[in-house]
């Protein structure tokens, strides 16, 4: 337990990693999620983290901070259940877009030949990517029904939450076949998922590095990851994943 005083001067320190982390959510939110409401909910997180603390862990604050963090504002969302029944429709329909375009035309296709396949035109393609935005690459339902009894349940949950997906796969032909689908995606969307997945750059700093919007990083991370879930079900009902 901290004194309030100290209490506030860790507040106020550890500030910038609470807006940080909302901002890495941020991408990958519905617009009506309110980015302060977030943070608000992380600062608490953070009070938590400080009252919580035990320095004879063998692990840093900032370490065990970022899980309270996180864990505090994954709890909000869900409360919330920001991922409507509409919204998982059409990330389910990409999904099956994009992998059905894939085998047929043996790459990755276009947007302009994404949106001719669903009939709808470039804007109202990439507001459906907006309205597809999901929590991570990977949910539980990507999985094997298995897989979570297998490597352990916590473990498995506690990657996906930690948006660690790639830490998930195992199977070394699994590996090598999303390595693969990693290199054959279109540069731009290759470089989104390497500044955000192992540069950790918020969605305004992947941005600011391809001098796109935001909103357009928003959409070129989702569509790189609807591709690789598209893979990933793919490898699963082929029996490569269990």
């Amino acid at each position: 337990m901290v004194n309030k005083r100290k209490r506030d001067q860790q507040i106020m320190k550890y500030a910038p990693l609470v807006k940080n982390i909302v901002e890495r959510f941020a991408m990958r939110l519905p617009d009506h999620i309110d980015k302060e409401d977030l943070i608000n909910v992380g600062i608490i997180g953070l009070i938590s983290a400080l009252e919580r603390f035990d320095k004879e862990r063998n692990v840093k604050f900032e370490t065990y901070a970022r899980f309270r963090i996180r864990g505090a504002i994954l709890d909000e969302l869900r409360s919330r259940d920001n991922l409507s029944r509409s919204a998982r429709n059409k990330d389910a329909k990409l999904v099956n877009t994009l992998t059905s375009l894939q085998k047929e035309l043996g790459r990755q296709p276009t947007v302009e030949e994404i949106s001719d396949y669903l009939g709808i035109s470039l804007d109202d393609y990439y507001k459906m990517l907006d309205d597809a935005k999901s929590i991570s690459i990977l949910s539980s339902d990507d999985l094997p029904p298995n897989y979570c009894e297998k490597y352990g349940h916590y473990d498995v949950l506690k990657k996906i939450d930690e948006n660690d997906p790639f830490s998930l796969i195992t199977s070394n032909e699994l590996k090598r076949e999303l390595k693969n689908a990693i290199d054959a995606l279109p540069e731009k969307e290759r470089m989104v998922l390497s500044l955000y997945y192992y540069e950790e750059l918020t969605l305004r700093e992947i941005g600011m590095v391809l001098e796109l919007t935001e909103s357009r990083i928003c959409q070129i991370h989702s569509q790189a990851v609807l591709k690789l879930r598209g893979i990933l079900k793919d490898l699963h009902h082929n029996g490569d994943l269990s």
